[in-house]
């Protein structure tokens, strides 16, 4: 079958798509929202981004691939937000395995191989 994508935005929307995929391995890319051109304020997500998609052929099948936009820049920086609080993300770019601690961080997101091992390893 594959696997299937769902982008969303912020932590609510997060949390239902999570919810509705519930028993499916979750992947999960969190970036920096982006401007009308299509362009995040966060220069490591837009390095990260084609890096972590070039791989999304190595996900197992019946996984979901969310991408979430975490929001502007002031919200992320504020360290009350939902993303650090609840999930404990501490940087943008952040691919995860959802419900495991298994993740990459900013620059992490950069390495194909590391990508590639986040999707194919248990």
């Amino acid at each position: 079958m594959g696997w299937e994508e769902r982008q969303v935005r912020g932590y609510p929307e997060f949390v239902r798509a999570a919810q509705s995929y519930h028993g499916r391995p979750i992947f999960a890319l969190f970036c920096g929202d982006k401007d009308a051109e299509g362009r995040s304020w966060c220069p490591d997500c837009v390095t990260a981004e084609p890096v972590v998609r070039k791989e999304l052929h190595n996900l197992p099948d019946e996984s979901v691939f969310i991408y979430c936009l975490v929001g502007d820049r002031a919200y992320w920086k504020d360290p009350n937000n939902e993303f650090r609080k609840n999930l404990k993300l501490t940087g943008v770019p952040t691919l995860l395995k959802y419900g495991t601690p298994q993740k990459l961080v900013e620059e992490e997101c950069f390495k194909a191989e590391l990508v590639r091992m986040l999707f194919t390893e248990d």
